[in-house]
């Protein structure tokens, strides 16, 4: 049984990466779709589609590399997790990196970057630092 999808999927991703696939298939749900939204507008992956599969629906990633092949993104790493949930507030949204990676977080305006949050003037749960 899979208790962290949202972890699971971005495993996928840096497994996917790491062995220089071109896609990588997860199945689908809407926080994961969200997900792929923010990853492809920050340039972090080509694209995303969703489609059907064998059972429900299935989200097709095509990963991302440099014009020598090295992946775009450099690290991905969960923060809040079923067993330790992180929230913050809108004075709290970290940066990642100094300012040169993105905070995924899902608040009650929906799922945005630590940027957008600080923007908007809104706190929630940080899911995922990428860089």
């Amino acid at each position: 049984m899979l208790t962290d999808p949202i972890s699971d999927y971005l495993t996928r991703i840096r497994n996917g990466l790491s062995s220089g696939l071109a896609t990588v298939e997860v199945p689908s749900s809407k926080l994961k779709l969200e997900v792929s939204r923010i990853l492809t507008e920050q340039g972090y992956i080509s694209g995303f589609e969703k489609s059907a599969a064998d059972v429900g629906e299935k989200i097709t990633v095509e990963l991302k590399y440099t014009k020598d092949h090295q992946p775009v993104i450099t690290g991905l790493e969960r923060v809040s997790r079923p067993g330790r949930r992180r929230y913050v507030g809108h004075g709290e949204v970290p940066r990642v990196h100094g300012g040169t990676g993105t905070a995924i977080i899902t608040t009650s305006h929906g799922v945005m970057t630590g940027h957008e949050a600080k923007k908007e003037g809104v706190g929630g749960e940080v899911l995922a630092y990428v860089w």
